[in-house]
């Protein structure tokens, strides 16, 4: 199955061969055949979707063009902030000017760092299903999905939920 192109179009497939033969086998009337094949047709439409999701890019223009406007406002940052600065130095005293106006540069830098920062886990989030650290955990979902499954058909032999590695959950 893992060589196979699209793993979850075969697993489907697989499990409608499964009905056909519990069909066959008479474990199952024709009725429950065909809820089991519209069921079956239903995830693989939730699967299709899930893909047209997936592989659908993020467009460029938007991922280039708030790096550079984020950039430009950072360059930009200090010039705006010497307005607010210099309006408040001129209600100070002489001895603390020059103190005062040192403050716009961390100032600049801590706004600057949070505007990129912004940006760079907006870029980050484009992806979310590409098990990177910061994505959806899908492997933990659909394995807390089939242990649901299998406890709703009354298995005694269920797996353990995923676990973290290096306290990463994928």
């Amino acid at each position: 199955m893992l060589e196979r192109k699209n793993t979850a179009t075969h697993l489907v497939k697989n499990q409608g061969l499964h009905i056909k033969q519990l069909l066959d086998e008479g474990l199952i009337t024709e009725f429950d055949k065909q809820l089991f094949h519209h069921t079956l047709e239903e995830f693989y439409n939730l699967q299709g979707k899930c893909e047209r999701i997936k592989n659908t890019p993020f467009p460029r223009q938007y991922a280039y063009f708030s790096t550079v406007f984020t950039w430009i406002f950072v360059l930009l940052l200090p010039f705006g902030l010497l307005n607010v600065f210099e309006s408040e130095l001129n209600d100070m005293s002489q001895h603390l000017k020059p103190w005062f106006i040192f403050l716009m540069i961390p100032l600049s830098i801590l706004i600057s760092w949070i505007f990129t920062t912004m940006e760079k886990i907006g870029s980050n989030s484009e992806d979310p299903f590409e098990g990177r650290i910061n994505d959806v955990p899908m492997t933990a979902l659909c394995k807390t999905i089939e242990i649901d499954l299998r406890d709703m058909l009354d298995e005694k032999d269920l797996p353990g939920k995923e676990q973290p590695k290096d306290n990463i959950l994928y």
